[in-house]
């Protein structure tokens, strides 16, 4: 069984596919970074199961490239995997065709149900996952031991921003990062970024979409 994720972010492939064994089928992820990656994996797997896209591509305008992808391929089940998870959004996308709407900060637990769901050819629940998630308290970070910006930059990293990314939205330089992402790396016990979405998943900890620190 064959899912398509489009998404410009390798970690959240790779997060999947950490996470695929946990459906209780044989399933493998495949990735594509844009629109043209996308049409490209559908012809050469024409027997993919369901296709993830995430609405924020480069170059390509979400909702348009959702119509297409319904419009081209009336059979192939296709949900959305986003950070923007707000009723308006899920409401859009769910009227042009999605099957379902996940959002990035779901745990490990709701996303393989989700994902379970659609490939059973059900609908997953829409705006009742994105609210349901619960974003990493002041008590986890405490345990992690992290520091307030090592906390900013591990929301960013498990939202699969680049260091590159990071270093934009949090007016840092790339060494300055490299540290703190040593440092959650070395709170988690991991030795990858991928791992560290992987562990957050584990854990059940989701990551508010924008950044925010819950109270």
């Amino acid at each position: 069984m064959k899912v398509i994720v489009v998404d410009d972010h390798p970690l959240i492939l790779t997060a999947l596919a950490q996470l695929a064994p946990a459906l209780g089928r044989q399933v493998t992820m495949i990735g594509a970074a844009d629109r043209d990656a996308a049409y490209a994996q559908l012809a050469a797997h024409p027997d993919c199961a369901l296709l993830l896209l995430d609405l924020a591509l480069p170059g390509v305008r979400g909702f348009e490239l959702l119509a297409d992808l319904r419009r081209d391929f009336p059979r192939l089940p296709v949900a959305v995997l986003s950070a923007t998870h707000d009723r308006a959004t899920v409401d859009a996308a769910c009227a042009a065709g999605a099957k379902g709407y996940i959002a990035k900060t779901a745990s490990g637990d709701q996303l393989v149900a989700a994902v379970r769901r659609l490939l059973d050819g059900r609908s997953c629940p829409r705006p009742e996952l994105a609210r349901s998630t619960s974003p990493i308290r002041l008590a986890e970070i405490a345990m992690l031991g992290l520091t307030q910006r090592q906390d900013q930059v591990l929301r960013l990293l498990a939202q699969g921003k680049p260091n590159k990314m990071i270093c934009r939205d949090l007016g840092l330089s790339e060494g300055t990062v490299k540290v703190h992402v040593s440092a959650i790396l070395r709170a988690l016990n991991v030795h990858t970024r991928a791992q560290v979405i992987a562990e957050l998943a584990r854990r059940g900890v989701a990551v508010d979409a924008h950044g925010r620190r819950a109270h």
